[in-house]
């Protein structure tokens, strides 16, 4: 029979399952080393599975409902205490009890995938408060397939296979199937909401409909377990690309016993982390955070395209998703994850990071660039540019290259085009790293400075003086300008301090002649709902980002305004937890829980980071300062099982919607970013010293005495107004070009031939005169392709050294 779905709408995109989640308890993700398959657990079931990549989710929900068939009806992730634990200590598997809160039950689930195949299983073993009890109760397994990403157009049916029954679902080119070590003795495919399983039992405790079909919908699939010989079985969930594929997955899987899959299972993941640096010591939970964090970090490695490092395999508060929305963490962000592969490294992995470099190279735009992000194949989703991204990658290079870790991969191509790209496009970036504003960033301004002097130094390995030359003179350039561009003078979030970073100064990419007015710029806030004030004063908006001035060696932890600047964040960023100090990504932050508590759609507040209190913790380690609070805070944001969200909650606890100060939020989890800020800060610890600092950038800009060119630079996208006497001015163009000037009106004129370097930028350094204090400069362009004149002038007013 097939099911009725009793209203159409069930079959249609966009209908959310009934089944959304609490913020109740237990979160896990767990993956094994050589099998194609991760899945992620909430509140102790499983939520979403991901085959054969970790491109999109394949599964809402896969749990239990039990009954005793007259008095009550459970559903497993909302009616029972749950307690999760991983079953070792680096194995990503869990061990989950789920009992009846009236002690007549509970359920323990052990969960891994197999080692090999795309199957997940789940060891189950039932006990009650007596005989009588554990024998009146009925246990359903209820599964709600997405397979191709959305709950519409799924296909439910029974088939029989091995003498068998099965309950399968197919979308497209992807099977599943359901079964397990013992018959089902009911089974039924029904319409979320209208026919499945939950609202039959719910109805009368009894499973009334057993329909074996439910075509093109909206479906969850239903069946109950056969436990009049025992109270211990193994439910499989497999995938496949035909149906034969998907079942024999199921079949093989469930033919091997539990216990040699979890030996199986423990032992590659021991091999995976044998050669991992002891870094245990330097934590406060014995470890826990830091095997949690690693292997995270290699669960998050695609299968199927090597070196691809998503964020987070969580879709920030699905339960407000629908089939329409695409988007996810399931994507790489190349800042995320050069932070993922960065952390490997530290903790000692070599080759992850190089597959890592690889696959970047493979990613990147021909111009330099990189997507905003991207699909693991490639694909880009989002398109905005963040000079950050474009600068990680080489950092990881350099990185590399230093760890002798680049085997024979020559990572020239990459690091070549993309400090061309930071030179042509910079310094205004189209997005700084919270992806929602542009202009002059602090924290995007520090990663390219480091970036481009990586860059440097592996051009004078590879003997291109000339080219190496002229990346450091534009990094030199860059922080110079960084008080310039980035403090105010008339903060006022503070009383008694007024200088200090601002979180960006508003600015437009492309804009030729920029305000640069830092005073009066007006910075737009994303994220708040209508009728909220959404523009502020750009001085009066902070964040942290002007921390990694100090983790790349380009400021000192006791510069003024870095001081003055920790103040201001901490007086108005900054939130104490009982787990310990966490600081919000910027005042006025929309992005985050509702007022109320209610999951982000397009307008919330922004909740605290976990990351940023690592971020904090290598700031007070450059500055000579204890991390232990750091650290211990960090671990306590975490899950018992070793999962850090993206954002706590911040305010009091409040119990009718499971929120509680400093644990998680709706948020993504676990986020990639965070556990790498974990990593590195144990690492860094453990050393004594600023993983991720450069030595050569602090020897360039910490040293005193350091003679570096003074520079102002005239480009196609900025053209700058003024220089002054002790300033060369340097001017760029699109392509080769004879530049026509003069520095007396045009009485007289010189033309100088550009000069073209490796990077293919074209340029014209003036120092062939001492220009006086008042002289305006004035050039156009005579571009040597095709003999055109620019048809316009420009000029540049020559001030005094001081004025």
């Amino acid at each position: 029979m097939q099911a009725v779905s009793g209203t159409e709408a069930f079959g249609k995109p966009g209908i959310k399952p009934r089944w959304t989640h609490s913020n109740k308890s237990g979160v896990g993700t767990a993956y094994s080393p050589s099998s194609h398959l991760w899945y992620t657990l909430w509140n102790g079931i499983v939520t979403e599975v991901y085959y054969p990549t970790v491109d999109r989710p394949q599964l809402r929900d896969l749990q239990y409902l039990i009954t005793d068939g007259t008095t009550f009806f459970h559903e497993e992730k909302r009616d029972l205490t749950i307690k999760m634990e991983r079953i070792s200590g680096h194995a990503l598997g869990y061990r989950c009890v789920n009992a009846d809160p009236h002690g007549r039950y509970s359920i323990t689930k052990e969960i891994i995938s197999h080692p090999y195949h795309p199957c997940l299983l789940i060891r189950t073993s039932l006990t009650g408060k007596d005989e009588a009890s554990l024998s009146s109760l009925k246990v359903f397994a209820l599964c709600a397939p997405h397979l191709e990403v959305g709950g519409y157009g799924n296909n439910g049916y029974i088939v029989l296979a091995n003498g068998q029954r099965i309950l399968m679902a197919q979308k497209g080119g992807k099977w599943m199937a359901l079964g397990a070590t013992v018959p089902f003795s009911h089974l039924s495919c029904g319409y979320v909401g209208a026919s499945d399983g939950w609202t039959d039992l719910h109805d009368n405790f009894k499973m009334d409909w057993e329909f074996t079909s439910a075509p093109d919908g909206n479906i969850a699939l239903t069946g109950e377990l056969d436990l009049g010989k025992t109270s211990q079985f193994t439910l499989g969930l497999a995938f496949g690309n035909s149906q034969h594929r998907a079942i024999a997955n199921l079949l093989q899987s469930l033919g091997t016993p539990f216990e040699e899959h979890l030996q199986r299972y423990e032992r590659g993941w021991d091999e995976a982390t044998s050669h991992l640096k002891p870094l245990q010591s330097a934590s406060f939970d014995k470890g826990n955070l830091y095997n949690s964090s690693y292997d995270l970090l290699l669960a998050h490695e695609d299968k199927s395209f090597a070196g691809a490092l998503i964020a987070s395999l969580a879709i920030p508060w699905g339960e407000a998703k629908g089939d329409n929305d695409q988007g996810g963490y399931h994507l790489v962000w190349t800042r995320d994850m050069v932070n993922s592969a960065t952390a490997l490294l530290a903790a000692g992995d070599t080759s992850t990071p190089l597959r890592a470099l690889i696959y970047l190279a493979v990613a990147q735009h021909p111009d330099g660039g990189f997507a905003q992000n991207f699909w693991v194949n490639g694909d880009a989703y989002w398109t905005g540019i963040q000079l950050d991204e474009v600068a990680f990658p080489i950092m990881l290079a350099w990185r590399l290259h230093c760890e002798k870790a680049l085997a024979d991969f020559d990572p020239a191509n990459l690091v070549r085009n993309g400090a061309a790209y930071l030179i042509r496009n910079g310094p205004v970036t189209q997005q700084e790293r919270w992806e929602e504003a542009s202009g002059y960033s602090p924290s995007t301004l520090a990663s390219n400075i480091a970036a481009l002097i990586c860059a440097s130094l592996l051009f004078h390995e590879l003997g291109d003086q000339k080219t190496a030359t002229f990346i450091e003179e534009y990094a030199d350039y860059l922080e110079a300008h960084i008080e310039d561009w980035t403090t105010t003078a008339k903060g006022s979030l503070v009383e008694g301090t007024s200088t200090y970073y601002m979180r960006i100064l508003p600015e437009q990419v492309g804009q030729h002649n920029p305000a640069e007015d830092k005073e009066s710029r007006v910075l737009h806030i994303a994220n708040h709902a209508p009728g909220e004030q959404s523009d502020f004063p750009a001085r009066d908006v902070v964040d942290g980002g002007f921390l990694e001035l100090v983790r790349y060696g380009i400021r000192k932890p006791d510069d003024p305004i870095i001081l003055a600047t920790i103040k201001v964040i901490d007086a108005v960023l900054k939130v104490d937890t009982p787990a310990g100090p966490t600081w919000h990504r910027y005042n006025h932050d929309g992005y985050g829980q509702g007022h109320d508590g209610a999951p982000f759609t397009s307008h919330g507040v922004g909740r605290v980071w976990p990351l940023l209190t690592g971020e904090r913790g290598h700031y007070e380690l450059a500055a000579g300062h204890s991390t232990e609070k750091y650290l211990r805070a960090m671990e306590a944001l975490a899950s018992k099982t070793g999962l850090l969200p993206e954002q706590s909650w911040d305010e009091a606890d409040q119990p009718d919607i499971f929120m509680w100060l400093g644990k998680p939020t709706g948020s993504a989890m676990p986020l990639m970013w965070a556990h790498a800020e974990y990593l590195k800060l144990l690492r860094s610890t453990a050393d004594g010293k600023v993983y991720d600092s450069i030595p050569e950038v602090s020897k360039r800009y910490l040293t005193k005495g350091t003679q570096r060119k003074r520079l102002q630079i005239w480009k196609p996208n900025r053209h700058v107004r003024f220089m002054t006497t002790s300033e060369t001015l340097r001017i760029q163009g699109e392509a080769a070009f004879t530049l026509h000037w003069s520095a007396d009106e045009w009485k007289t004129t010189t033309d100088t031939r550009s000069t073209t370097n490796s990077l293919q930028i074209d340029y014209v350094d003036l120092t062939e005169v001492a220009i006086a204090a008042g002289t305006t400069l004035r050039f156009t362009f005579l571009w040597t392709s095709d003999g055109r004149w620019e048809g316009k002038d420009y000029s540049v007013l020559v001030n005094s050294a001081h004025g």
